[in-house]
């Protein structure tokens, strides 16, 4: 594994979302973040395949040291029996092998107490990838229900767009409708029956005016 296991635990629990967005931009965010979501998934794996490792190390240790113990025990009992039986030579080889089972006691002691260290951070890694795992979750949620609202919105929008047009063209629809009978319709024709009076009332005007003119000519005459 190129990157460190506490190292890369690091990263994803001071990893958010502003930082996947931004390193994403606009390339596909959600597949992004559900991508982070299975990488803490698997470094939880990762983590507690670390974790099963350490334990059984920890087990070995501890049994050996059990059995280390037993043993020095054990030959304090036959040292007391040669020194008894005058087997002086065979009480020195029980001590001697005595004291190389001390020397390794304090070595096992150790390995059990960092095992047990280990344990303690590995299952805190464990706990820490959990809660990253829920808020990513949460974040996750919470832009996917921001994405809904802004699509409901904007589907909203065209929408009433849409309908904006459609009425247009509905009304651009009747006008022409409208034209083809001769009715009035919004782009200025009249109806029939007004047309007709309007043309009666430009008749009577015309008609005035050339009274009126015809009036003048004479009283200009006649003077």
């Amino acid at each position: 594994m190129s990157e460190g296991l506490s190292s890369r635990v690091g990263r994803i629990i001071s990893g958010g979302l502003n930082a996947i967005l931004d390193a994403v931009e606009d390339a596909a965010p959600e597949a992004i973040m559900e991508q982070s979501v299975r990488e803490i998934d698997d470094a939880i794996t990762e983590v507690r395949d670390e974790l099963g490792k350490v334990l059984a190390a920890k087990h070995l240790a501890n049994k050996k040291l059990s059995d280390k113990n037993s043993e020095h025990e054990d030959l304090s009992d036959k040292i007391e029996i040669a020194i008894g039986e005058g087997r002086d030579d065979l009480a020195e080889t029980a001590v001697s092998h005595q004291l190389d089972i001390e020397a390794q006691i304090p070595v096992l002691e150790q390995s059990i107490a960092d095992a047990a260290e280990r344990e303690r951070e590995l299952e805190g890694y464990v706990a820490a990838l959990q809660a990253r795992k829920r808020e990513m979750k949460a974040e996750l949620q919470r832009f996917r229900e921001a994405r809904e609202a802004t699509r409901i919105n904007a589907s909203g929008q065209t929408a009433e767009a849409s309908l904006g047009q459609g009425a247009s063209r509905a009304t651009q629809a009747f006008e022409r409708v409208m034209d083809r009978q001769g009715v009035a319709g919004s782009g200025g024709m009249t109806a029939p029956k007004t047309a007709v009076q309007l043309q009666e009332l430009e008749t009577l005007a015309r008609k005035n005016r050339v009274n009126e003119r015809l009036a003048a000519i004479k009283t200009r005459l006649n003077k």
